[in-house]
Formats: C-alpha cells, sequence, structure tokens
C-alpha cells in the first residue's frame, strides 16, 4: 500500500473508532483479523469475536482519537500510528488524556494485525470514580 492509501487507511479507521460503529470500524479490518490492546487480557482473533469485544468497549467508554503522526514501513506493508485519545467512562465527566501507538498491518486494504500499547495506568482515575 502506498503512503497516500495508508493514510487514507489509518483516516478511515480513526474515524470509524470516533463514531464508535461496531460495523463501520469492524469493516476496516479482515475476517480474521489479529487484535491486542492492554485492556483484552491476549489476542483477539477473527472479526466477530473483536466486533464482540468493540461492543462491550463502546458501552463502556466514550473515546476520541487523533493522529499525532504515522511512520509508514518500507514496502507499504503497514505503519506504526502515534495517537491522542481522549477516554471517559460512558456517561462520566471526568476524561482521561492519553498518548499511545498502534501497529497497524496491511493486507489489501484493510487491517489485518493491530496491536495498541499505551500506558493503562492513566485510565486509573476514572476507575477509581467509577468505585
Amino acid at each position: 500500500m502506498d503512503e497516500k492509501k495508508m493514510y487514507e487507511l489509518v483516516d478511515l479507521f480513526l474515524g470509524a473508532w470516533n463514531k464508535q460503529d461496531v460495523d463501520l470500524v469492524a469493516d476496516t479490518y479482515t475476517e480474521d483479523v489479529f487484535y491486542r490492546d492492554p485492556n483484552t487480557r491476549g489476542p483477539i482473533q477473527g472479526r466477530d469475536d473483536f466486533k464482540r469485544y468493540l461492543a462491550k468497549l463502546f458501552d463502556a467508554w466514550d473515546m476520541t482519537w487523533s493522529l499525532r503522526e504515522a511512520f509508514i514501513f518500507e514496502g507499504g506493508g503497514g505503519c506504526a500510528a502515534l495517537w491522542h485519545a481522549s477516554i471517559k467512562k460512558a456517561g462520566g465527566e471526568k476524561t482521561a488524556e492519553i498518548d499511545g501507538m498502534d501497529l497497524v498491518l496491511v493486507s489489501g486494504d484493510r487491517i489485518s494485525r493491530n496491536e495498541v500499547y499505551f500506558d493503562r495506568a492513566a485510565l486509573l482515575p476514572l476507575m477509581e470514580d467509577a468505585g
């Protein structure tokens, strides 16, 4: 994938995440997606399991993501995307500001592997408010 298409894919997938629409997000990934973030306790494999995870995630959290910088891998197989997120518990008022990084590998025009890295400790103040 060339640089222009990679940035278009990153914009598309971050936009879908910002809408918190399960199907819209899942449509940016391959059927056999491999997904992991600090909250998954291991990898999620396959679009159906990924969609179940997204439904629970979006019910629990309000999140807004913005791209800070992307580093496209030579050969166009993916990128490292640095992002900033504003996150709060669904219906909550207190917001955590978090910076992190996604490892994104692509197959065709979709994401086949997405590993998310951030310091989960930044969510602690939100968890304390929840009791």
